[in-house]
């Protein structure tokens, strides 16, 4: 039997990057070459006891990402804008693993790219976090890589950490402050994204130069909120907070987040027919809080 073609997944210990070293090794059709830069911490050993090759690596050095790449078929890439909050240096490991890429001969790349809303909005705009993933997605097509983009929506997960409904002052209700009026937002889990994945890997004619936005499914913030009442039995209510009472809310992302949702009120393409085709188990909200419900106990 001829031996499988190899992906290489980087983040292979992180969120995306394990959802789809996952969904890759259990689709069996390429073997998978998992990046990590700890390779004895427990998600790393996990992998290898799915049947993974777990290789030391880092997107902050250039000559393990070309020995993680060597003879791989393709690559999962995914950046981590949130580790360091710097753009510039999101694009430099991008444009990097892009470089090696074509020097090596991939055949297929998947990068989790985002939007360049800067350029989009003519500069009116700024959302660093998509913003260097979109001049990185242009670089990869540019230099001729066959490469898929997947531009992800918000993560269901949010809203059980750093979007998780707040006590209101004045009463005994919780609120979801996000800045969406009633414009629909996408989401999807990041477990369900490795199983889209594998089907692009699975059909690169049909994906490879295009980009794909991803979405289990859009509601307004008033429907995240009855989702999340009606499950976690509170009165939970949109705070219908604006665009420009959320900047001034004065943490060091406000600004960034508030021109995230301007983005998203000229709803961006994200694909929820497509998305339910790649991945025909992808969770609805409803059914991503009812599983996830314990995080949201100590409300």
């Amino acid at each position: 039997m001829a031996s499988k073609k190899v992906i290489t997944v980087f983040g292979a210990t992180g969120a995306q990057g394990g959802s789809v070293a996952k969904a890759i090794l259990e689709n069996k059709n390429f073997a998978v070459r998992a990046v990590t830069r700890d390779v004895t911490r427990p998600k790393a050993v996990a992998l290898r006891d799915l049947g993974a090759e777990v290789v030391k690596g880092d997107l902050n050095d250039k000559a393990s990402v070309e020995a993680a790449l060597k003879g791989a078929y393709g690559a999962f890439v995914v950046t981590n804008f949130w580790e360091h909050l710097s753009k510039e240096k999101e694009v430099c490991q991008g444009k990097m693993v892009a470089d090696l890429a074509k020097s090596l001969g991939l055949q297929h790349v998947v990068f989790s790219g985002l939007e360049n809303v800067k350029k989009l909005s003519g500069g009116k705009l700024e959302v660093p976090h998509f913003d260097g993933k979109g001049e990185v997605e242009e670089y990869f097509w540019s230099i001729g890589v066959p490469m898929t983009s997947i531009r992800v929506a918000a993560y269901f997960e949010n809203f059980l950490t750093m979007w998780k409904p707040v006590k209101a002052a004045d009463g005994d209700y919780y609120t979801l402050a996000l800045p969406m009026g009633d414009i629909p937002m996408d989401g999807i889990s990041v477990a369900d994204i490795g199983a889209v994945v594998a089907s692009i890997f699975n059909s690169p004619k049909e994906f490879s130069g295009k980009a794909v936005g991803l979405s289990a499914e859009a509601l307004t913030i008033q429907q995240y909120a009855d989702v999340l009442s009606k499950i976690l039995g509170k009165d939970i209510r949109d705070a219908k907070i604006t665009p420009e009472a959320y900047e001034k809310l004065g943490f060091p992302t406000a600004k960034e987040i508030a021109d995230m949702c301007r983005f998203y009120h000229m709803r961006p393409d994200r694909n929820v027919k497509l998305t339910h085709r790649l991945n025909p188990k992808v969770k609805s909200f409803s059914q991503f809080i009812s599983e996830n419900q314990g995080a949201l106990k100590d409300l």
